[in-house]
């Protein structure tokens, strides 16, 4: 599954070198982008966990979690993260088939990871949906209804991400995954597609240890 651009011959015009140039930017620019993006989900979620860290050791007024305070439902972050976290392994195994040609089995892979992922955005909106608490209720119920609904977006977003690189996926033969496609227009398609995949790879492994690290924090530690 390479994702560097093939070398023109000698003698190639100038609009195919551009071609090339440009198409070399795209792979650069998914490689940049998610590790971008990872540089920024880590300063917002960082913050809550600082945030979480803070008010708990300062615990004014013993109000960071009050003897009379309910928590969220332990079963329910268990479950999201479980499903984050095996869909994040599923997809995971899946890239490593369809690097070796297999695109059949990728994306099986890639549709349960998507149902896995959408099953723990649902499942969270309806934890948000009856909350035992409202958010002034203590100093764990603000860091919680604060960082959780950013959470939800980020995965719903990426989860978007997948559902996409599904739909690429069906315009390009399983054959190109194997042998160099006849024209350079298929072989960038495949490889933007290759290096899109890749960075979505990685984006969401991020995201399931960012649920262990919540899990962690809101349901084990609170």
């Amino acid at each position: 599954m390479a994702e560097t651009t093939a070398s023109f011959p000698a003698g190639a015009d100038r609009e195919a070198e551009e071609a090339g140039f440009y198409h070399e930017a795209a792979l650069n620019a998914a490689w940049t982008g998610s590790r971008l993006a990872i540089g920024g989900m880590s300063f917002a979620f960082g913050a809550f966990v600082f945030s979480y860290f803070y008010l708990r050791s300062l615990n004014s007024h013993g109000m960071w979690h009050p003897a009379h305070f309910k928590g969220p439902q332990p079963w329910a972050g268990a479950v999201i993260m479980a499903l984050i976290v095996v869909s994040a392994l599923v997809q995971s195994a899946g890239l490593q088939r369809i690097k070796a040609g297999s695109k059949a089995t990728w994306r099986a892979a890639a549709i349960a990871a998507l149902v896995l992922g959408l099953a723990a955005v649902g499942l969270q909106v309806w934890q948000l949906l009856s909350l035992p608490f409202y958010p002034g209720s203590a100093g764990f119920a603000s860091i919680f209804v604060g960082s959780t609904p950013i959470f939800v977006v980020v995965v719903f977003g990426v989860m978007i991400w997948l559902e996409i690189l599904i739909a690429r996926a069906r315009h390009i033969p399983p054959i190109s995954f194997v042998e160099q496609p006849p024209t350079y227009a298929e072989a960038f398609a495949v490889q933007r597609f290759q290096a899109s995949l890749s960075a979505f790879t990685v984006v969401w492994n991020y995201l399931a240890v960012v649920a262990i690290v919540f899990w962690v924090l809101f349901y084990l530690t609170a």
